[in-house]
């Protein structure tokens, strides 16, 4: 890029932190909408060389745009081309594309659920998604991105339903093949041809624009395009497509307005964001302002017969420079020396919206009749130019003008045909929209990388068991990794629009399941693992398939509970447990997980079961008999203090080390409790000592089924006492 280089008649280079210092502080200017100031920041900081990383100027593109938004009276921040929240079936058709609003040909369903036709994303037009703004593909969609995969069920449907539809998209696919691979002759023709068939695919005349482009065929390049915007003034890309065209040509200057255009309806249109920036930095380049002068001085059919010299050229192209911005953004007039940049000294559009032949050897010139103009008469020719901050926009349609309002809204905005499709009803199947795993309709719909789509809850059961794909045996680790499971959305449309009868019985079905999973006293599930007690935390590290469904239950029916029992030879788990209440999960990226709970409420077994492999029972709670007589309480506040003096004093008499170790993986021993019978359970130390106390997991579970404090005080007593003498010893 030729901005990357230093001009050597600036002088020595300053310090290397001098050009970071102003483009930061460019940045907070920029960010604070003083464009005039931002601008002088970014111009001295460019004189001392290229900046160092990418997207430098990024904060400056979104002030101008900002600022040509409010210039053009346009609100809200996606512009009037955004298509409306949801992104799915719209005026258009079922089956609509998020990001160009046209048919959904070769759908691509992004991370974030939202479908895609596969040219939008291919093309990379978007980084983020037009609906919900998350990052379309991983890793910016460069090379070393993962390839796009169609979304199945949908192309199916696609194929099924609109089969003419689908065969231009897949015309369009073999156009852009042709583009890419820079063979413009080929690409012509064959748009012309499907033209000639179908006249009003719209698509198809930007594929033979751009072929046109190819061939340096500019002016029939932006009649194509005029046309397409006609026909539908609130596209961005075809703004994009026309500034690029534009910019080609040598038009700079209307290049610079329409790639704005572009982003004031769709501030995350990526292309035009990095064309903006690049013919910023060239601008404000004092290096490149004079090498593009030298070069258009005699080129430019306004001075190609007369004498300059280049200083006055240099100030002739601030005034322009000024002229521009002050038109588009409003802004007061620049300092000379604070902005060296020119808009490609004073060319203008109009030469190619023009209907005058224009011949190959001559290019793109002016008509001859068109006078020489002054600096004045030219700044007044840069308020007439194509300029879309005027009430009325010009449009072209085959040479001709017609007036449209910008503020009109048109629902014709769609980037193939104009005409609304509609599903044929007895093409509507619910054998096309079940899941192939539990063989019932979609319910919470999600669609993997591969392109295969399960309901959410068969394929996390899935990735239970392996991390692939349960149709293509693809591997599906780093989806796993990242655990973004997210709704196809317009699958899930699709559903409740066509098959509601049959959606409300799925759901009615879903609910009772999930009224069954959410009952805390009848088919609980069991972790039959270890020893728990309440108020003390209980980490647990989940690997088996079994116990990851039951986990992923607990949190999706929102109990967040199960059941902790110590396994029993006879009877597969114990009589007796406690609940454990899940605070935190981490998952880690081969789906295992490290679980974060701390014991609830104890039980004991009425009935065990079975459910998906894992261990269930219906219970009831256990709880301590109150004390009332007065004797008895005193008695047994006596015993509870003596107990605990004796606990504090044998885990003081413990080696460093140990007490170290408790305190890391059970915390502080809890204080003592006023109130003894304030809790179900009783005060807290019991169960914390009892957790910590090396015994043997049969005798703490006699402690845990016990409902007298003063029992439970005697047992720990015992205990105390072994360990004590133990210690003497």
């Amino acid at each position: 890029m030729a901005s990357s280089v230093a001009v050597s008649s600036q002088g020595p280079r300053e310090p290397e932190g001098e050009q970071e210092r102003l483009l930061r502080r460019g940045e907070r200017l920029a960010l604070g909408n003083r464009l005039k100031e931002a601008l002088e920041m970014y111009s001295a900081a460019l004189r001392l060389g290229p900046p160092e990383g990418p997207r430098r100027l990024e904060t400056l593109v979104d002030c101008l745009v900002v600022n040509y938004r409010l210039r053009q009276g346009l609100a809200g921040s996606r512009g009037q081309g955004a298509p409306e929240e949801g992104g799915g079936g719209s005026a258009e058709g079922p089956l609509t594309c998020c990001g160009c609003r046209g048919f959904l040909g070769e759908p691509v369903t992004a991370r974030c659920g939202h479908s895609y036709c596969r040219r939008c994303l291919r093309r990379e037009l978007r980084a983020r998604c037009r609906v919900c703004g998350d990052l379309l593909l991983p890793g910016g969609g460069g090379t070393g991105a993962a390839p796009l995969r169609t979304t199945v069920v949908l192309s199916h449907l696609a194929e099924k339903w609109f089969p003419a539809e689908c065969e231009r998209a897949r015309t369009g696919n073999r156009l852009g093949e042709l583009l890419s691979q820079g063979r413009f002759r080929e690409s012509l023709s064959a748009a012309s041809q499907a033209l000639r068939a179908d006249p009003g695919d719209l698509m198809l005349r930007i594929y033979r624009a751009e072929s046109y482009a190819g061939l340096q065929e500019f002016k029939t390049a932006i009649e194509d395009l005029n046309f397409i915007i006609s026909k539908m003034p609130n596209w961005p890309e075809i703004y994009f497509r026309k500034a690029k065209v534009l910019h080609d040509a040598g038009f700079v200057d209307d290049a610079l307005q329409l790639f704005l255009q572009c982003l004031s309806l769709d501030e995350d249109f990526v292309p035009a964001k990095l064309e903006v920036e690049k013919t910023l930095c060239d601008l404000l380049s004092p290096e490149n302002v004079r090498e593009r002068l030298k070069e258009s001085a005699w080129t430019s059919p306004h001075i190609r017969n007369k004498s300059f010299t280049l200083s006055s050229e240099m100030e002739e192209s601030d005034c322009n420079l000024q002229l521009h911005l002050e038109q588009n953004f409003g802004m007061p007039e620049l300092t000379l020396e604070s902005v060296r940049g020119s808009l490609n000294s004073v060319q203008s559009a109009h030469a190619l919206n023009s209907t005058e032949k224009v011949t190959k050897g001559d290019g793109l010139k002016r008509v001859s009749s068109e006078p020489l103009l002054s600096g004045q008469e030219k700044g007044a020719l840069l308020k007439r130019k194509l300029s879309l901050s005027e009430q009325d926009a010009m449009v072209f349609n085959d040479g001709g003008s017609k007036h449209k309002k910008q503020g009109e809204t048109t629902k014709r905005d769609t980037a193939c045909s104009l005409v609304c499709r509609t599903v044929p009803q007895h093409l509507i199947d619910v054998a096309d929209f079940e899941c192939s795993l539990c063989m019932r309709l979609f319910f919470e719909p999600v669609t993997t990388p591969c392109g295969h789509t399960f309901c959410k809850n068969c394929l996390e059961r899935c990735l239970d068991h392996a991390p692939q794909c349960p149709l293509c045996k693809e591997s599906l680790k780093e989806y796993l990794a990242i655990r973004k499971y997210s709704i196809t959305v317009l699958l899930e449309e699709l559903v409740m629009k066509y098959l509601a009868d049959e959606l409300s019985e799925r759901k009615r079905i879903h609910d009772e399941e999930t009224a069954e999973l959410s009952d805390l006293t009848r088919n609980v599930p069991m972790f039959v693992c270890t020893m728990a007690y309440p108020t003390v935390p209980c980490p647990l590290h989940v690997f088996e398939p079994r116990y990851r469904l039951m986990i992923r239950r607990s949190m999706e029916t929102g109990t967040k509970q199960f059941g902790m029992c110590i396994s029993d030879p006879q009877n597969n788990f114990a009589d007796y447990g406690c609940m454990l209440q899940i605070r935190n999960i981490h998952f880690l990226p081969d789906g295992r997980s490290v679980v974060d709970t701390v014991g609830g409420k104890r039980f004991r077994v009425l009935q065990r079961g079975m459910k998906d492999g894992y261990c269930t029972a219906d219970i009831e709670y256990l709880e301590d008999f109150k004390v009332e007589d007065e004797k008895e309480l005193k008695k047994l506040r006596e015993l509870h203090d003596v107990v605990y003096s004796q606990a504090c004093s044998w885990f003081q008499s413990l080696r460093n080390k140990f007490r170290s170790q408790i305190l890391q993986h059970f915390g502080p021993m809890p204080e003592r409790e006023e109130n003894l019978q304030a809790t179900p359970n009783g005060p807290a130390w019991c169960w914390w000592l009892l957790a910590v106390l090396p015994v043997d997991p049969r005798y703490q579970l006699s402690v845990l089924s016990m409902m007298s404090l003063k029992e439970r005080l005697i047992k720990i007593q015992h205990i105390l006492t072994y360990f004590s003498r133990d210690q003497s010893k």
